[in-house]
């Protein structure tokens, strides 16, 4: 290995970590108040995930599976709010740009957090 192509090696490695951590966890209320519409609310903010009319939402939205199926409240006929951690990259202006991950939790663990809102 040349000396040039050693350290390019070894300043990919500790580029690696940081790369790994840039995912963010956040936990909360993800809501689907109507058609389209998806947001998160932590304890940090609230994060829109997609509006309705915009195209597919971020990559990874997919990943969010039936919240009604779980637990769930229903406060627009069949949508409603449910309690989750998402592992997402976001940006400056609020938004969820990519979903890496979603978890679906009983209502309590959110309703328990006193960093929350209450949804609605």
């Amino acid at each position: 290995m040349t000396r040039i192509s050693g350290a390019l090696a070894a300043f990919a490695l500790l580029l690696l970590p940081a790369l790994a951590q840039a995912a963010e966890n956040r936990c909360g209320w993800i809501q689907n108040p109507t058609p389209g519409n998806w947001w998160l609310d932590d304890a940090e903010d609230t994060w829109t995930i997609r509006t309705q009319g915009s195209e597919d939402g971020p990559e990874g939205m997919d990943l969010i599976t039936d919240i009604s199926e779980r637990d769930y409240v229903r406060t627009n006929g069949s949508y409603g709010y449910a309690c989750a951690c998402m592992k997402v990259d976001t940006d400056d202006d609020g938004q969820i740009t990519r979903i890496y991950s979603f978890k679906q939790l009983k209502l309590a663990q959110c309703r328990n957090d006193k960093a929350l809102k209450f949804p609605g």
